[in-house]
């Protein structure tokens, strides 16, 4: 197989379209949740057939994202005795082509397979858009936080995508904003799934980013800072939590109990 990228499915890390948590994330694939994760290899075998390949040496393939963010060559090359699992199609869009065979496609279904694995459409808003967005306030944080003033507490209205108008059957969005924030608050009583609620540091002032999710809401803060919900009930929308007196200790709180990654 010709390997185009990779993706780590651990407690700590793992691709939000496949679910708000690690369980949920390994049943999308017909996994087991083991407590050391895998990795997921996206190739193509030599007619040009996507396929994922779920491996038990997570260590490999963290080496190998972590020397491609890096900017540096690494023949990811698992054994075949760490190949836990096979998989037809790509969960999530592989920008990338193996050189010399037919453009990437579905394999052929053989009596019994499942069903190729697809990305997400980008014409709908639902869960995983939703986490996707969230996803992408983590990552351009510095973009989005520029946009609130810190005594801001109604909806931001950022430029960047994914954030639009809030939709005019739903008077306020913020409803849904408390019950996120509610429901969170309710994890530091019942621990919710793995991985629900994870923390990553950040490169400034050792503060932490938190990522979490739930039934309908997708959570971002930093630990120093203020935070954002995304809603299912309100496509595209990126909403701001100012800091107050209250969210401070909810993200203390939250760290204490998330799922660290370094």
């Amino acid at each position: 197989m010709f390997v185009l990228t990779a993706a780590l499915l651990t407690p700590a890390r793992f691709p939000s379209v496949l679910g708000d948590d690690y369980p949920a994330a390994c049943a999308a694939l017909g996994l087991e949740p083991y407590a050391d994760g895998y990795g997921l290899v996206f190739g193509q075998d030599g007619l040009g057939a996507r396929w994922t390949v779920v491996v038990d040496d997570v260590s490999l393939v963290a080496v190998a994202i972590s020397s491609w963010d890096c900017g540096m060559a690494y023949d990811l090359s698992p054994d075949e005795n760490s190949v836990v699992a096979g998989l037809p199609g790509w969960p999530l869009d592989v920008i990338s082509v193996a050189p010399g065979v037919p453009a990437p496609h579905d394999p052929e279904p053989e009596e019994g397979d499942p069903a190729p694995l697809a990305p997400p459409s980008g014409d709908v808003w639902g869960p995983v858009q939703r986490r996707l967005g969230a996803d992408e306030v983590a990552l351009q944080w510095a973009t989005w936080r520029a946009q609130v003033s810190d005594d801001s507490q109604g909806p931001s209205e950022p430029s960047t995508e994914p954030a639009e108008a809030v939709t005019p059957s739903v008077p306020d969005p913020y409803d849904g904003v408390r019950k996120a924030l509610s429901e969170l608050r309710g994890y530091l009583e019942v621990a919710p799934p793995v991985g629900r609620v994870r923390s990553q540091v950040t490169e400034e002032d050792g503060a932490r980013l938190l990522r979490a999710d739930g039934p309908g809401w997708s959570f971002v803060a930093r630990t120093d800072d203020m935070a954002f919900v995304l809603l299912d009930a309100v496509p595209r929308e990126v909403l701001p939590v100012a800091r107050g007196p209250m969210l401070p200790a909810l993200l203390e709180g939250l760290d204490a109990m998330a799922v660290r990654a370094s």
